[in-house]
């Protein structure tokens, strides 16, 4: 039999079975705030420490389904912990935590801080506390929740196999490391139930709560559904089977030979008809996956040739002796792709080393694109690749060093240094667009950066703005209006064709350089954004229609700016931010305004704002509704992107 023949015959078989659709169980069953808040002093401090709880606690769900972390310290701390159903994929556990992630935000509006919440759904859990809570089971808010729909057949029956379902989930329960899925029946009447004690709750812990869970469970009977949602555990019964498939099934009670006999048929037909669909889809997977190999090995082994023969070859031995054995004293810091680190070079030159990381093979599309593109251009706002190594243990990228920090570690003030002059934001905001009006159309190559951001701005001894990281960077074909792409940016920069749609142009950068102008001159990031606060670029919107964007100027300039030319700026950036792609000018416009006398056209509304209302409300471009619920098109995750522009309710 063919492959081909192979694959008729499978889909021929797959049209008599009734296939189990992929669900991440991303429906609420309970949000819960705690009454304590944050001092007014502390909310900003703790608000940047709860998102970076979040960041840091997505790649451990991503890859256990399940983590904790503590971040801050003092009254700042954040204590946070995540975990998926053991029945769901990772795929369907990444979908549900990256939806539960936007809607734990409900409990920190900004008038009233909460310093704790924990958020059910029916495939995750997420809680943030302001204290260690990892060894909790009970606690005085757990809640019951029972379904709105009664049982209208035999409630005795129904009863009672719910009660024999509980017990089944208590004591399968801890003989199974704390979850069990199992089905009770009895003639035509069957309840399904699932019980899970979370990761830090184990032993006599997980066995008090279960057992308090079963007690209550009880108490929605004759409704069809209840769950129990406890501060170590999650069980739940219903008439319809809501998790998937599982080894910890317990089989179904009661007689009934015909129907075992029955079963016995059906499990054995799928059973072949299941081995015979793996048989082809290993068939057709290893021969994706050689081939997709083979193609890796022919790209890699044409960027080693071109390596060698080039004048950025530098060996791995001289760059490692350079940053003194890459010693954490000479660590510059560290992003997404991997840790930079200081170095010299034996003619004595400073240069700045990156260490990819080589656990994907995202440091061979990073490397490729750092020494494809990047290479041979050239300006005065972009940080110069100088050298490479790829033939040592791992790939090395060497840049010329940029000595005054990022853009961000002024601004935000994160290492205490002197806040920037309104004369230096200026040139460095002018700066920036420079360097990507020349990658956008000045060089020979049309280049998207799709990552420009503050920390990505470095500056030099004369405070001049390079662009760096161009580990993201796409090459633009000259025939095409746009192209289609994997979704992969910071939060709170990226333009929202490009995430709800993935379309990506130029005009991606412009949003994202339109963002960085308002945080250079308002002194404040815009990713802060929850039910009941304006966001930074509604603010800016409000002042803007009153005439008096300059308000919106940082505080710690203390009057020294020149209203002129901060009401320009900002005008400009609001320009860059609009909502519709076709609006925003392009980076050649934008250095003309910011240079010449040159008018500046009246920016229309950004995305996510509703004049006449302090809530948030999705925004409608060209009449359709793009933002609201995330959906599997919304969580696509390149190498950074979490929730981005996922509407808080």
């Amino acid at each position: 039999m063919g492959f081909s023949s192979k694959w008729v015959f499978v889909f021929t078989l797959f049209s008599f079975i009734k296939l189990s659709i992929s669900d991440p169980r991303a429906t609420e069953a309970a949000l819960i705030c705690t009454n304590r808040t944050a001092a007014q002093s502390d909310r900003q401090v703790y608000v940047a420490t709860f998102l970076e709880a979040m960041d840091s606690i997505t790649p451990l769900v991503g890859r256990d389904k399940f983590g904790a972390v503590i971040n801050g310290t003092g009254n700042n701390t954040v204590y946070a912990f995540g975990e998926c159903m053991k029945d769901l994929s990772q795929t369907d556990c990444n979908l549900c935590f990256a939806q539960c992630k936007t809607q734990i935000l409900r409990c920190l509006p900004f008038q009233r801080l909460v310093t704790g919440g924990r958020l059910y759904y029916d495939g995750c859990f997420l809680r943030y506390d302001y204290y260690r809570f990892f060894n909790e089971s009970l606690s005085s808010v757990d809640r019951t929740i029972c379904g709105n729909t009664s049982f209208s057949g035999n409630q005795s029956l129904f009863s009672e196999n719910v009660g024999k379902l509980a017990r089944d989930l208590e004591f399968g329960g801890l003989r199974n490391d704390g979850f069990l899925t199992a089905v009770v029946s009895t003639g035509n009447l069957t309840v399904y139930g699932l019980a899970q004690c979370w990761e830090f709750v184990n032993g006599s812990a997980c066995q008090r709560c279960l057992s308090d869970a079963v007690l209550k469970i009880g108490s929605c009977t004759p409704k069809e559904e209840g769950r129990v949602l406890n501060t170590g555990c999650y069980v739940r019964y219903s008439t319809q089977r809501f998790f998937n498939n599982s080894a910890s099934d317990t089989p179904p009670a009661g007689n009934g030979g015909g129907s075992n006999r029955l079963a016995v048929i059906l499990a054995t037909t799928l059973g072949i008809s299941a081995f015979l669909l793996f048989v082809s889809a290993v068939s057709f997977f290893v021969r994706r996956k050689v081939l997709k190999q083979k193609r890796e090995k022919k790209q890699l082994g044409a960027l080693i040739r071109t390596v060698n023969k080039s004048k950025l070859n530098i060996s791995y031995e001289t760059l490692e002796k350079a940053a003194n054995y890459f010693n954490n004293s000479n660590k510059l810091g560290q992003g997404g792709s991997g840790s930079v680190y200081k170095g010299i070079l034996p003619d004595g030159q400073v240069v700045a080393i990156k260490r990819l990381f080589f656990n994907t093979r995202q440091w061979v599309d990073h490397f490729f694109n750092e020494v494809n593109l990047i290479s041979g251009i050239h300006h005065k706002n972009l940080v110069k690749l100088l050298g490479c190594s790829i033939t040592g243990p791992e790939s090395l990228l060497v840049y010329e060093y940029v000595p005054n920090h990022s853009l961000a570690d002024y601004v935000f003030d994160t290492k205490n240094l002197q806040p920037l002059t309104w004369s230096q934001r200026y040139k460095i905001v002018l700066g920036t667009a420079e360097g990507l009006a020349y990658l956008h159309e000045e060089s020979k190559l049309r280049i998207i950066h799709r990552d420009i951001k503050l920390s990505n701005v470095l500056l030099d001894e004369d405070f001049m703005a390079k662009i760096a990281d161009f580990g993201l960077a796409r090459l633009f074909p000259e025939d095409k209006s746009h192209i289609s792409t994997a979704i992969a940016g910071t939060l709170g920069y990226m333009a929202p064709e490009y995430v709800v749609r993935g379309i990506l142009t130029e005009k991606a950068d412009v949003y994202s350089f339109g963002v960085l102008v308002v945080e250079v001159v308002c002194g404040k990031k815009n990713n802060y954004v929850f039910k009941n606060t304006n966001s930074l670029l509604q603010q800016l919107w409000n002042l803007y229609g009153m005439g008096k964007s300059y308000e919106a100027v940082d505080p710690l300039l203390e009057g020294n700016f020149n209203k002129e030319e901060a009401s320009k700026l900002l005008q400009v950036g609001l320009l860059c931010v609009q909502a519709s792609a076709e609006l925003r000018p392009s980076m050649s416009s934008v250095v003309k305004m910011l240079t010449e006398n040159h008018e500046i056209p009246q920016p229309t509304q950004p995305p996510f704002l509703n004049s006449g209302s302090s809530e948030f409300s999705p925004f409608n471009l060209h009449g359709k509704r793009f933002f609201g619920q995330p959906s599997s098109s919304t969580q696509s995750s390149g190498n950074k992107l979490t929730e981005s522009w996922i509407e808080p309710r």
